[in-house]
């Protein structure tokens, strides 16, 4: 069975920086993505089997890379420069294939979620 946990969220100010960890039970291609209450999940970023792919939502372009360590199975979500607008719980999911996909309907497996919130 699969198995992904999240980790890294927290408390920051604007303007600060947060790393979230992903960490799977096997290689996957992985997606971030996040939730606000009320809403739907949003695409965040996501990157590829190999990690040769990356993909990133316009409102976190340029504050927020994407990356792997396939030694450990492990997926990073680097945040910088942090806005109150990020505040959400974060979720990473794993889908079979070896692409990266910004649609949540593509993915098979979900964390639990790790809850970023963000203070003016």
């Amino acid at each position: 069975q699969v198995q992904l946990v999240e980790s890294g969220g927290g408390l920051v100010q604007t303007g600060g920086s947060l790393r979230l960890s992903c960490a799977a039970s096997e290689r996957y291609a992985i997606g971030w993505f996040r939730q606000t209450p009320g809403k739907d999940r949003d695409f965040v970023a996501a990157i590829s089997w190999s990690g040769g792919g990356t993909n990133y939502a316009d409102s976190v372009k340029g504050r927020f890379t994407i990356s792997r360590d396939n030694a450990k199975n492990t997926v990073y979500l680097q945040m910088n420069s942090l806005k109150p607008e990020d505040t959400a719980v974060y979720y990473c999911a794993a889908r079979y294939g070896t692409g990266w996909y910004p649609f949540d309907r593509g993915y098979d497996y979900w964390g639990q979620g790790t809850q970023v919130t963000v203070s003016s």
